[in-house]
């Protein structure tokens, strides 16, 4: 009898050159809002906690992971090459960082925490290839880590949207990026992270580390206590 064995998640398929099969590997705005990704109680919270707390410029990606409440128990922000957009690729990297900030939920029947993609890029608001890979790669990663898959959020000079909502806003904005000299902030993992990685915890929002679970939050990034965040209109 042989048994065969699935390639490691950081080994990039066979096709991975081949336009035809790249483009498969992404979704469409009809089949993300088909797919069931539970909104978020508070969209503007979330985003804006972020922003704080990752400050990120363009290409710039933050995932995020939410307790069955709705905070954010643990986020990690990363930036990708400019190249062509892949949603194995994507995946891969949403992945890695997820197991760097928070254990998996494999074990578990149902999941019950969920996993949030906030991506920073240039352009107009609208859907792109490469938003449809992101959400390709975020509904893989969350399989891969027991996770629910939620929700996609795009964050252009313009405007901040969840993709398939159509809740939005115009504040926060992506972060300046005319101070080349600022050093990324790090994760306390005993190794760089690559891409220039970052990881925050909600108790401690300015200290790079790795989260730890289990401890109060005096800082929410996600529903949490409203003097942590500017409250703006929504539109």
């Amino acid at each position: 009898m042989t048994f065969g064995f699935a390639p490691p998640p950081h080994m990039s398929p066979p096709t991975s050159a081949d336009p035809a099969a790249r483009l498969g590997r992404m979704l469409e705005p009809a089949e993300w809002a088909s797919a069931g990704i539970p909104l978020l109680r508070n969209p503007r919270e979330v985003v804006t906690g972020l922003h704080d707390r990752h400050r990120p410029g363009p290409s710039t990606a933050i995932v995020a992971v939410l307790d069955p409440q709705g905070r954010v128990t643990a986020s990690a922000s990363f930036t990708e090459p400019a190249a062509a957009p892949d949603g194995w690729e994507f995946r891969n990297a949403l992945l890695t960082h997820l197991r760097r900030v928070i254990p998996h939920d494999l074990r578990l029947r149902v999941p019950v925490r969920t996993a949030v993609l906030l991506y920073c890029r240039d352009g107009e608001p609208r859907w792109t290839e490469t938003d449809g890979a992101w959400m390709w790669g975020l509904r893989d990663a969350c399989t891969l880590h027991g996770l629910r898959c939620g929700a996609y959020i795009t964050l252009t000079p313009d405007r901040w949207q969840v993709l398939g909502e159509g809740r939005g806003g115009r504040r926060p904005g992506p972060a300046p990026t005319d101070r080349p000299d600022q050093e990324p902030r790090r994760a306390g993992t005993g190794r760089p992270p690559a891409h220039g990685a970052t990881a925050a915890r909600p108790d401690a929002p300015r200290r790079p580390s790795v989260v730890a679970q289990g401890r109060p939050a005096p800082r929410s990034t996600g529903g949490g206590a409203p003097e942590a965040h500017r409250h703006t209109a929504a539109r």
